[in-house]
């Protein structure tokens, strides 16, 4: 077996025990993490672009939206705002990996005793870590201006279920970014996918008033799946058949990506 088939579990028991390749990673992720606080603007620059679509999207197309029953605009949004998040802050695992390459940081762990995937491990985690936080920024600024969950429970529930759809967004934006490694070109490269993924989606507005072409697309477009299972958590309305259609899509992303990732970055290295 050559060692650009190795799966990332072949790796993990061939390079060091299960326990060294967990804190491999979490020590990666803290790394990360860390450069948040040298540079806090870059934290800051991640909470206002959300925060801006909230507001934007409540106060100037909320009053002309027509919603069914008497569904406010801020409680319908607030799934799209989520899945929002999660989409773009995935987009910042691709850029950092293409900016490290650059910079010869990956090189240098090359050189370290530590499993490679953890390396992937670590900044995939670290942007999922970070879109927790501006999640819940987001949902503060939501209550102040009138959003409310259903339920708390099942509203924590949609939050995690739009994590876990930005941690496996975060793998495309792995593969893009070790792809093109160059983090002008890695951004420039996920925004190609990302905007006509999110905004031909049910996030905004109803998929109802869009034109009957895009209309199918928009149906089948896993942000419309995993945005009308978080809508339904928070408004408390039916989950089926959403609900295992999401879990569905992040796996099959996952069982694509991350295999597909770690090869990509075992080339880079090579």
């Amino acid at each position: 077996m050559t060692e650009a088939t190795r799966t990332p579990t072949q790796e993990v028991l061939r390079e060091g025990s299960i326990a060294r390749f967990v804190s491999d990673a979490v020590v990666l992720t803290k790394r990360n993490l860390l450069k948040y606080r040298r540079v806090p603007t870059l934290l800051v620059f991640s909470t206002v672009q959300p925060v801006m679509f909230v507001l934007l999207f409540v106060f100037v197309f909320g009053g002309a939206i027509n919603l069914p029953g008497d569904l406010s605009y801020t409680n319908f949004i607030m799934a799209g705002i989520f899945a929002q998040v999660a989409i773009f802050g995935s987009t910042q695992t691709g850029v950092g990996l293409a900016d490290d390459m650059n910079k010869g940081l990956i090189e240098r762990f090359r050189s370290l005793p530590m499993s490679r995937s953890a390396v992937l491990i670590g900044r995939t985690g670290s942007d999922a870590v970070r879109n927790v936080f501006v999640m819940i920024l987001v949902t503060l600024v939501g209550y102040l201006i009138g959003f409310r969950f259903e339920n708390l429970a099942a509203g924590a529930l949609a939050v995690l279920l739009a994590v876990l759809f930005g941690y496996s967004f975060s793998w495309i934006a792995a593969t893009i970014g070790l792809a093109v490694r160059d983090p002008e070109t890695a951004q420039a490269a996920t925004f190609v996918w990302v905007f006509p993924l999110v905004f031909a989606s049910s996030a905004f507005v109803p998929i109802a008033t869009f034109p009957s072409w895009l209309q199918a697309f928009a149906r089948i477009n896993p942000v419309t799946v995993v945005v009308n299972t978080m809508r339904a958590l928070i408004l408390g309305t039916a989950l089926d058949p959403w609900l295992w259609q999401s879990f569905l899509w992040i796996a099959v992303i996952l069982v694509v990506f991350v295999p597909l990732s770690v090869s990509l970055y075992r080339k880079a290295l090579a």
